[in-house]
């Protein structure tokens, strides 16, 4: 790819992907994929980054689902300023799978969006 066909101003390079990269609302919905599935600690420069969602999968979901919310709104309101989470919503798609569902806003206005994350312990 060549630098001069990056058309936004928030783009990052695309996970799994060589030689691309991802921009606009692409780039904030792979942050937050990033962000969720990080566990606190994994990154030595930033030990707070990420989410400890990880901590409350061998519970029902009666009992995950606050916790989880809890703690996804603490790690992506810390870590994805240009974001204003307007909804969450936590499903167990079996014993050791959650599905999110991420309803969210820019920070500087315009349509809501959702980002899907399904996570695995």
């Amino acid at each position: 790819m060549d630098v001069t066909e990056i058309q936004s101003s928030e783009w990052s390079m695309a996970l799994g992907q060589f030689d691309q990269v991802v921009e606009a609302f692409a780039d904030v919905d792979q942050c937050l994929r990033i962000i969720i599935r990080t566990p606190k600690g994994s990154d030595p420069h930033r030990p707070l980054f990420g989410c400890d969602i990880w901590q409350h999968l061998d519970k029902p979901i009666n009992q995950v689902r606050p916790l989880v919310i809890r703690e996804l709104i603490d790690a992506l309101s810390m870590w994805e300023p240009r974001i204003v989470l307007l909804r969450i919503e936590v499903e167990a798609a079996d014993l050791h799978w959650l599905n999110f569902k991420i309803v969210w806003q820019p920070a500087a206005g315009g349509e809501p969006r959702q980002t899907e994350v399904f996570y695995r312990e």
